[in-house]
């Protein structure tokens, strides 16, 4: 039934109820519009079940709807023009670096990608064209100018240093290389199965404070058993955060997958858009077991937290000597100017996550907290180097290095709150690198919640 039709048939019905003198062709005209008003009604009820979040989220007091539209409204225009700007486009990292857990039993591979395994000779066709796609679309461009080269060895002296939240030292690796984040961009490469799951499992299995009792299935899409679910609501705050922000990043990136998949691939010529039904299998309330919604609201809870964190961080780059330099003054003002818009804009928010609650108990029990959130952390991001995909590698380490940052930010408001005016800080600095890191990854969230918008309005088109 089309919507002008639908809309005709609740149009009538509700002037007959509303303005009465019901004479008997009301009647019979009521009766005959019930079935499509109730189909009708039934669409809406299944589509705002499924997929239209609402309400406050948990363990803080901000709603969903507050952020959509802070976030598709404000900051995503801004930060989708600051992620532009030659400051941030372009990370170092280290995509060699082998997998410190479990054997590479990657054995398919072409130049700069190393994906799972491919089929055996007797294998069935399709599974090696799938085999040979993601190895096509998971491998990263590494085209850079001379230019750029040399520019990157001039950035380096003006940098400034601290220890990292999660310990990487891909700056400083002989086998790190500039990547042009723009000509890599985040979306499906074919990368999946067991190779993926794997990597997942480990995080949520050996990372989130999770007793071995307590059972997840190896595919971290698949339903989780009540008792996973019935286990974190019984975390204490800090845990329980902690598991928020891991799902919360996993739904972030499964969004960034579904949004820009490779729809076509016909005459050479790959056609990239939303999959809806990807996206359904992967948050859909009905195939999901319920679970679709709790992950998507773990998303909503990882964007206040890194929001939360730039406000916070905001004292840091006002200073006027802070300058994010690329060896163009006029280049630099501007791109500092936008971030700046960006971070007031953070601040005026009305509704941030009250960090302070955190790691507040018992002193030498927060402390103890504090150090394990902190070495989970940097198993995280060593886990990184186990994936099989040098796309998803990359996205995966800048965006687990964004969300250190961020952390890192939250347990530094003491030191941010006395820095120096016009000199830096022992107590507190950031690399070119985490300042990359932390813009991107809050730009790929709000990427996420505004794509999240775009596949409400397509299901509901549908319906």
């Amino acid at each position: 039934m089309s919507g002008a039709r639908c809309s005709l048939w609740w149009t009538a019905f509700l002037a007959i109820i509303c303005f009465g003198h019901l004479q008997p062709w009301h009647i019979s005209f009521a009766l005959s519009a019930l079935p499509f008003l109730i189909l009708s009604l039934s669409f809406i009820i299944i589509f705002i079940s499924c997929y239209q979040l609402t309400g406050v989220l948990d363990d803080c007091f901000c709603d969903i709807e507050s952020i959509d539209v802070f976030n598709n409204f404000k900051i995503f225009p801004l930060i989708q023009k600051l992620i532009e700007r030659d400051f941030f486009r372009y990370y170092r990292v280290n995509l060699m670096r082998p997998c410190p857990f479990w054997p590479d039993d990657s054995h398919c591979a072409i130049k700069d990608c190393h994906v799972e395994p491919c089929p055996e000779v007797s294998a069935h066709h399709l599974d090696m064209k799938e085999c040979e796609q993601a190895n096509e679309l998971g491998a990263i461009n590494s085209t850079l100018s001379n230019q750029s080269k040399e520019a990157f060895m001039d950035w380096a002296h003006h940098d400034d240093a601290q220890d990292h939240f999660c310990g990487l030292d891909d700056e400083t690796s002989p086998d790190a290389e500039y990547v042009d984040l723009r000509l890599n961009p985040e979306r499906y490469t074919g990368y999946k199965g067991p190779s993926a799951w794997r990597v997942w499992n480990s995080i949520y299995e050996e990372n989130c404070f999770k007793p071995r009792s307590v059972y997840r299935p190896l595919n971290p899409l698949a339903p989780t058993r009540g008792e996973f679910n019935f286990f974190v609501l019984w975390l204490c705050l800090e845990k329980r955060v902690f598991y928020k922000l891991i799902s919360g990043l996993h739904s972030s990136i499964n969004i960034h997958l579904c949004a820009e998949y490779l729809l076509d691939e016909r005459w050479g010529k790959p056609t990239w858009g939303p999959n809806v039904h990807e996206f359904r299998r992967r948050f859909d309330s009905a195939e999901t077991k319920e679970e679709g919604t709790r992950r998507l609201k773990n998303l909503y809870f990882l964007y206040l937290i890194e929001l939360r964190a730039l406000s916070k961080v905001a004292p840091y780059f006002e200073r006027a000597f802070i300058n994010l330099y690329t060896g163009n003054s006029q280049e630099d003002s501007v791109t500092k100017e936008l971030l700046l818009q960006i971070l007031n804009e953070t601040k005026a928010f009305p509704m941030h996550f009250d960090e302070s609650s955190m790691f507040a108990g018992h002193k030498m029990e927060a402390k103890r907290l504090k150090e394990e959130f902190r070495l989970h952390f940097k198993n995280i991001s060593r886990i990184m180097d186990c994936v099989g995909c040098s796309k998803c590698r990359l996205w995966g380490k800048l965006q687990t290095q964004g969300l250190g940052t961020a952390l890192m930010i939250l347990f530094s408001e003491k030191e941010i709150k006395n820095l120096p005016e016009n000199s830096p800080s022992k107590g507190f600095q950031l690399t070119r690198q985490e300042i990359v890191a932390l813009l991107n990854a809050f730009g790929r969230l709000s990427t996420s919640i505004k794509e999240l918008h775009n596949f409400r309005t397509l299901l509901k088109d549908q319906r």
